[in-house]
């Protein structure tokens, strides 16, 4: 066997090995839920995620030791990529396995040579479609009536525990598709219910996902489990919406635990009844971050190759740590750390990254975007004017090359286009719609108590840090004072012993790294009296002492908080 072939064989050996305790990670979610066991899902979710830079880490770690002075060999890679080529051809996860050597040949490589003849910048085998040689979902008619069809479907789900009332829930769903279905309903002999066999973990709650096909069009649907914690299960609601669906799988949650043996099978599936959630959010969605991260490059490259428009910064107040622009044409924003930050930020660039990746593993509760890291990341040259590079050299001079035709990034994050929710209040002011000025408050003060929730203080809370997105949820995404609430001091401001003392530039009292006072949230609304008023009215409570350290020892008893992917008013009644 030569070097090459070695080099193919080791990788895929380990690829195999990722695969198995990314499996054996998933089977448990399960036991977990039927279990209740909150703390154990939190902590299952984060080793998943860490899972993939630990195994890629370790089995570039050996290369490095088996290859020695060949380690930069180009041809050495060259062929070793074609060696590959040859073993995952009759795989199924083939995607995930070409991905997979990119995320060691990167390790080995530093990150240099990136091309299609060492790496996959291309799939070998784009177009190829795999079946599992089983359908991935189960296939229900109407013969029977609906009912009937419903007990069928609720039976096949594979659970150890038993339904605290089926017949109730088959009659809420009933009650439902009599209300919002009629349409779908109304031809029993044409309509099929297709169900994913897998059940979809994530959280406090199991998801059933499937789709409702007739002749003529289909319709999305998804079923929210949860355990009453006292032994049995329930069905908590049925979402139809198209986009009340696409926000379950939206890029603000955590990654889903699912048995998705064929992954491109599956995401075959969920396009046909979610066709504007891309490909790579929905290999993300599963916890296949990495397939989703090659398949965002692929999408843009493919982007920029039939599109003309020009690379700007990004829409609202420049921050003081990143520096974020962004191409019209396309919705996600690109952030690179500055050189230097503002004098009021006592961080340092490791401490940036430290908070991005804490997001990534964290559970984000649809509050916090996703993001996707790259190195050495390309764009055309001639699609950045002469304005915006000198803007990048000014401020991340670092990290920006230019070339005759290429700007190099050598280190940023992509992240999903929002309206900052400064300016989507201004233009909500400026129009007088007092609706959307009250939505927008209510979601900024929801979006801040669910985070605390999952033990993460925001920080920074000023508008210009947070986004709304197409859906009206406001999330945050702007992480470099991030924290999780359990280290902040929450105190009162002492009161002044003169009254010269409340005048002074400095406060009169000692301030902890880790000290927060609540009461400075005010300055939050001095922008409008509108907005002041409809906070005050909403979330007057975030400006106490008291809410922050009753969240505070939520958290520290382990009790982890109902956030559910869908409004408090869909949930059925359980009477």
């Amino acid at each position: 066997m030569t070097l090459a072939e070695q080099i193919a064989h080791d990788i895929l050996r380990s690829f195999s090995n990722y695969r198995g305790h990314f499996q054996c990670i998933t089977d448990g979610a399960r036991a977990r839920f039927e279990l209740a066991d909150w703390q154990a899902v939190q902590r299952t979710a984060a080793e998943r995620i860490n899972l993939y830079e630990r195994m890629c880490q370790d089995a570039a770690d050996a290369l490095q030791l088996k290859i020695k002075q060949d380690l930069h060999n180009s041809e050495l890679w060259r062929q070793a990529k074609l060696a590959y080529i040859e073993l995952i051809t009759q795989r199924d996860d083939f995607e995930l396995a070409e991905t997979y050597y990119n995320s060691i040949y990167c390790r080995v490589y530093a990150h240099s040579q990136l091309d299609d003849l060492h790496m996959f910048i291309h799939s070998s085998m784009a177009g190829r479609i795999v079946h599992s040689g089983d359908q991935i979902y189960h296939t229900y008619d109407l013969n029977n009536g609906v009912q009937s069809m419903l007990s069928r479907l609720l039976d096949d789900v594979p659970f150890d525990i038993p339904w605290e009332n089926k017949r109730r829930d088959i009659r809420n769903i009933l009650r439902y598709v009599r209300n919002n279905l009629t349409e779908q309903f109304e031809s029993p002999a044409n309509t099929r219910i297709d169900v994913v066999k897998s059940v979809f973990y994530r959280n406090k709650g199991a998801y059933i996902v499937g789709r409702v096909r007739t002749d003529h069009k289909q319709l999305p649907f998804v079923l929210p489990i949860l355990n009453n914690e006292a032994g049995g299960v329930y069905v908590d609601t049925l979402i139809t919406e198209e986009n009340d669906v696409s926000v379950i799988f939206s890029f603000t949650r955590a990654y889903f635990m699912a048995d998705v043996n064929v992954p491109s099978e599956f995401v075959r599936f969920m396009q046909s009844i979610l066709p504007m959630k891309s490909v790579a959010e929905l290999y993300s969605s599963v916890g296949f971050y990495k397939q989703g991260k090659a398949e965002f490059y692929r999408n843009f490259v493919e982007h920029l190759n039939n599109s003309d428009d020009a690379f700007m910064i990004a829409p609202g107040i420049k921050g003081m740590v990143m520096t974020v622009f962004t191409l019209p044409s396309y919705p996600l924003v690109f952030k690179i750390i500055k050189d230097h930050f503002s004098s009021s930020k006592y961080i340092s660039r490791s401490t940036v990254i430290e908070k991005y990746q804490l997001v990534k593993r964290h559970d984000r509760v649809g509050r916090m975007a996703d993001t996707m890291e790259f190195t050495n990341f390309s764009f055309p040259r001639d699609r950045f004017s002469d304005e915006l590079i000198q803007e990048l050299q000014r401020v991340a001079a670092s990290s920006v090359e230019v070339r005759d035709d290429v700007v190099l990034i050598r280190h940023l994050w992509t992240e999903r286009r929002m309206t900052p929710l400064n300016i989507h209040i201004n233009e909500a002011l400026a129009k007088k719609d007092e609706y959307a000025v009250f939505h927008a408050i209510n979601e900024f003060g929801k979006c801040i108590k669910q985070l605390a929730a999952a033990n993460i203080f925001a920080g920074d809370m000023l508008f210009k840090n947070f986004g709304i997105t197409r859906h009206g949820r406001v999330v945050f995404y702007d992480y470099d004072e991030i924290m999780y609430l359990t280290e902040c001091n929450f105190r009162e401001i002492p009161e002044a012993i003169y009254p010269e003392q409340e005048m002074m530039d400095e406060p009169w009292y000692s301030v902890g790294p880790n000290d927060v006072f609540p009461e400075e949230f005010r300055m939050l609304t001095r922008c409008d009296r509108t907005v002041r008023r409809i906070f005050n009215e909403l979330h007057q409570d975030l400006l106490e002492v008291g809410f922050w350290r009753e969240m505070q020892a939520q958290v520290r008893a382990g009790n982890v908080m109902d956030v559910f992917p869908y409004r408090k008013v869909k949930r059925f009644l359980r009477n």
